[in-house]
């Protein structure tokens, strides 16, 4: 039978799953959203290859009792600090036959769930996100930027975790395996090292007065620099894991995933990455020049949710991790300003 997914959130990402998984006659689509009369029910996806693609979308609606109707799964498609609010608000609409998860979940989401959500409410979630997108006309058209060649989900509180896995591999079109619990797919070196260590190298030196020329690239202009923090931080993070259930080798070392010997040579290699190029970094222009926005996204998610608990492991283990707190810490104060 045809499963029906519900998106929570009308962002890049769940722009574009819903586009694709929709045009492809995977499953019927339902988007939640606080937007919906800025959906058309004709989703427009531009394909990497240029090719575009149109999708049905089923129902388009701020009301999560009529979103939630009849779906199989539930797909949270939001920044960390969103993730309360949204299962606080579709708690009631849950069901032990719905699959409730997150297209990232490494900003916390599992922490979230087992507190708010009744225990036989299946979780599941993605270990890093399955497409890179960015949205040109909202809740019409977006652009699927690039894929990724296989995916990681852990999927908790049911005993059917491959049936469940083998649904995701069809609708997402990639070899998936399934992780052993939520620590491997809460604890990783993507977003919340990435963005977090790049930011760092970018404003580490600001202070209300300085103003930069222009908007940097986030990726294309990624500096070794960045990437020696990076690659620190990932160390750091690997000392970490030795002392949780995980199993070894479920995470890949930051530069042989990036095909590196050294930063030098990975922030090479991000700065030529076809699927990050044209992405700015989280900064306001004033009147004077560019200084960064520490109420974006890039902030609160990475500093306020995801380092955040890789940061507060580390502490209970008693574990030294110099660089993640001087990075998380200097984050928090940025925040704070």
């Amino acid at each position: 039978m045809k499963k029906t997914i519900c998106i929570c959130g009308g962002g890049n990402l769940g722009q574009v799953i819903a586009g694709v998984i929709s045009a492809k006659g995977k499953a019927n689509v339902h988007i939640l959203t606080r937007r919906p009369e800025d959906w058309s029910s004709v989703l427009q996806t531009i394909l990497p290859d240029g090719q575009e693609i149109n999708g049905h979308l089923d129902v388009v609606s701020s009301d999560p009792e009529q979103a939630l109707k009849n779906v199989d799964i539930v797909l949270f498609c939001l920044p960390g600090n969103a993730n309360r609010e949204m299962l606080q608000k579709t708690k009631p609409y849950l069901t032990s036959k719905m699959y409730v998860g997150c297209v990232f979940a490494s900003s916390g989401f599992f922490f979230e769930a087992m507190g708010i959500l009744d225990e036989n409410i299946p979780l599941w979630g993605f270990q890093r996100v399955p497409f890179i997108s960015r949205i040109e006309e909202y809740g019409r058209k977006t652009k699927l930027m690039g894929y990724k060649s296989s995916y990681n989900i852990v999927v908790e509180r049911t005993e059917n975790k491959e049936e469940f896995r083998k649904t995701i591999e069809y609708l997402f079109e990639r070899p998936t395996k399934l992780l052993t619990n939520y620590y491997e797919a809460t604890f990783t070196n993507s977003n919340p090292l990435l963005h977090t260590s790049r930011l760092y190298s970018l404003f580490k030196d600001w202070k209300e007065g300085v103003y930069y020329d222009h908007n940097i690239l986030f990726y294309e202009e990624w500096t070794t620099e960045a990437a020696e923090l990076l690659a620190d931080m990932d160390k750091e993070l690997f000392s970490i894991l030795e002392k949780l259930p995980v199993r070894q080798g479920y995470l890949t070392p930051i530069l042989e995933y990036y095909e590196s010997s050294n930063p030098e040579q990975m922030a090479k290699k991000i700065r030529s990455l076809d699927g990050l190029k044209g992405i700015e970094s989280p900064m306001i222009q004033t009147e004077f020049g560019w200084i960064p926005d520490t109420s974006s996204r890039y902030f609160h998610e990475e500093f306020e949710y995801s380092l955040k608990y890789i940061y507060e492991k580390g502490k209970e283990l008693n574990i030294p991790i110099p660089t993640i707190e001087k990075v998380f810490l200097w984050g928090r104060g940025m925040i704070k300003k």
